[in-house]
């Protein structure tokens, strides 16, 4: 049977090659949007990890997420040295990261931190920050770029740039006086840690003139005899015990000196991503739409050769074959399309995924793998061939209904 399918869909191979494409588009369709949804959800929950709390100016935790962690927007408050030594000063605080945002090289952001962030900020499954070439700042004028910097900007070690006061590529005035010297470049992360550049606190402060003279970044950076800036963006704290944090939070959240904001990255990533499910859900519904439709064309291109095989049926059934056969064959013709299509379409999935993840990640930011299908793409899969199956009915119905006649009779 499969043989004479095989024959049969050969005889009419532009037809049966533009039904596979269809279901072949289809299928790359469903399984690329569920590959993005599922690979971009995986990497937001991977943005950050280890950390505890992030404290910043009173304001939403999404704000807070998005600007200190994503790099996406500004905040519109800052908060004081003297906050930040109470944040150290907190029984149960393991290490802290002080964060100062707002300037800019070119389209990437400037991070303004301490060497403790190379040392204690942590992604994916607590996986540390390693670099490809180079070392941490040393000195106020040197700097860590993130891969994409460095790739993008043809950047490596010792080469010197300079940062610009404003953010998302807007700047409202160069720091041309106060190059940096790039100290070592970051291994990719596949999170925002690849698309900033990263500075010495005390660097900022020169640049911005709160800080006068060339300043050597100690090897300890919590004590410092003059602030190195007046205020800071965001602090990431880590705590010995994780169940310290709720009552920490609580605590910061009332500090009667300055309005401050503590927020859990993972509750926050969490309550970030339901903000984000409506569109999820509307490329998945696309995506669903697109194969029920390469589906249609499939059942509109076997109805529509029925009239043409009208004589070709009769022949089989006057040579022996019986209804059940006929519809054997329709059903199976249906299927051979079904897996050829669904074959193709995931063969160019991972052709894309092999050739164009790297386009993807420098032109959208969108880290996209190539690993092994999951289980709910198998379930897409089987359920596109099961609709074919189903679907094939049809066609097959009918041709079982011809009578033995029918297609011997010439019709004038």
């Amino acid at each position: 049977m499969i043989r004479l399918a095989l024959a049969s869909l050969f005889n009419r191979k532009a037809s049966a090659w533009l039904t596979i494409l269809a279901i072949a588009v289809s299928t790359l369709l469903l399984l690329g949007v569920e590959r993005v949804r599922h690979q971009t959800q995986e990497n937001f929950a991977n943005t950050i990890s280890g950390t505890d709390l992030i404290v910043g100016a009173r304001t939403g935790s999404t704000q807070l997420l998005l600007s200190s962690v994503f790099h996406i927007g500004t905040l519109n408050n800052t908060l004081s040295w003297q906050s930040y030594e109470h944040l150290q000063s907190l029984r149960g605080v393991a290490w802290h990261i002080p964060l100062a945002l707002g300037d800019s090289y070119g389209e990437f952001p400037v991070v303004a931190t301490t060497t403790d962030f190379f040392q204690y900020f942590q992604y994916a499954d607590k996986q540390q920050l390693r670099f490809n070439e180079g070392a941490a700042f040393s000195h106020a004028d040197t700097a860590v770029l993130g891969v994409e910097v460095a790739k993008r900007r043809q950047l490596g070690v010792n080469d010197q740039f300079t940062i610009a006061h404003g953010s998302g590529g807007i700047s409202f005035s160069d720091h041309d006086a106060h190059p940096f010297v790039v100290s070592g470049v970051l291994q990719r992360t596949g999170t925002p840690v690849d698309q900033a550049v990263y500075i010495p606190l005390s660097g900022l402060g020169i640049v911005h003139g709160e800080v006068h003279g060339e300043v050597s970044i100690a090897a300890d950076h919590h004590d410092y005899h003059e602030p190195p800036v007046y205020t800071l963006s965001a602090v990431l704290l880590g705590l010995n015990s994780r169940p310290l944090a709720l009552r920490m939070q609580r605590d910061i959240n009332t500090y009667q000196d300055e309005p401050l904001s503590a927020i859990m990255p993972g509750l926050a990533l969490t309550e970030l991503w339901r903000t984000l499910s409506l569109f999820e859900k509307a490329l998945f519904a696309v995506s669903i739409l697109v194969v029920a439709t390469g589906l249609l064309g499939m059942l509109t291109a076997l109805l529509s050769s029925l009239r043409e095989r009208r004589r070709e049926m009769a022949v089989l059934r006057a040579i022996g074959a019986g209804p059940a056969t006929i519809f054997s064959l329709l059903v199976s013709e249906a299927l051979i399309l079904a897996i050829i299509g669904v074959s193709l379409g995931v063969a160019a999935l991972y052709t894309v995924l092999g050739l164009g993840s790297d386009w993807l990640l420098t032109n959208t930011g969108i880290l996209l793998r190539a690993t092994p299908l999951t289980g709910t793409e198998w379930s897409f899969l089987a359920a596109i061939i099961a609709a074919a199956f189903v679907l094939s009915f049809i066609p097959a119905w009918r041709a079982y209904r011809n009578a033995l006649a029918d297609g011997l009779t010439i019709r004038l």
